[in-house]
């Protein structure tokens, strides 16, 4: 029975076929100016979407090479970086505040300075207080860090803007979740690459140790 159905649609596709060539062979001087223009779309389309793909392609290579370039021009800034004893470091950090607007810009330069090693006043008035980690490129800041920052920086420096700036290239997801948390401000290796190749510190404030905003609480 799925045979002869089979069969029979073929031989009715045939004759339809055949029902359409003789009429186009009948009707040519109205279907040859439609066939040109759908042959004419189609090339036109295929030729769109191949300089489209081929744009698309450009532009993407086209970032990932400047993104190469970035990350290579902030390796060598912060080889300088690098160099730099911690004490030199918080030096560098004022400096960076310095240039970026801020005022009346301290560095503690002592141990037990409770997580204030440079304290001012953004432009703004804002009260800034940094806690600046030396350490080396390839280690994480602990989330033991991150608490001890969070545990002095308002409650006994009063800052309104707490940052927390690092010479290594990660936050541990704890330590970046605390301070979602708290609303502390983390500029790992790359952000703090990026201030020193030229951000402003107030482009960089909104943002924490994984490069996503800082979402402040609700007040109540």
């Amino acid at each position: 029975m799925k045979k002869r159905t089979r069969r029979q649609l073929q031989g009715w596709g045939a004759v339809s076929a055949v029902i359409a060539v003789v009429w186009m062979a009948a009707n040519w001087s109205v279907v040859w100016p439609v066939l040109v223009a759908v042959l004419a779309a189609a090339v036109v389309g295929g030729a769109g979407w191949a300089l489209l793909r081929a744009h698309r392609l450009a532009v993407g290579q086209d970032r990932a090479w400047r993104a190469r370039e970035e990350a290579r021009a902030r390796e060598l800034s912060m080889a300088e970086v690098d160099a730099l004893s911690w004490q030199e470091f918080e030096e560098y950090v004022a400096d960076l505040c310095r240039r970026d607007g801020c005022t009346k810009v301290v560095v503690s330069g002592r141990s037990g300075d409770l997580g204030a090693d440079v304290v001012g006043y953004l432009a703004d008035g804002r009260k800034l207080v940094v806690q600046c980690k030396k350490y080396a490129p390839h280690r994480s800041v602990s989330s033991q860090d991150m608490q001890k920052f969070v545990g002095t920086a308002r409650l006994e420096h009063g800052a309104d803007v707490a940052l927390f700036v690092t010479t290594c290239r990660t936050f541990t997801k704890a330590a970046v979740g605390l301070a979602l948390r708290q609303d502390i401000v983390a500029l790992h290796r790359d952000l703090l690459g990026a201030w020193v190749k030229g951000a402003r510190l107030e482009t960089l404030i909104p943002l924490n140790g994984g490069g996503g905003g800082i979402r402040r609480r609700p007040s109540a």
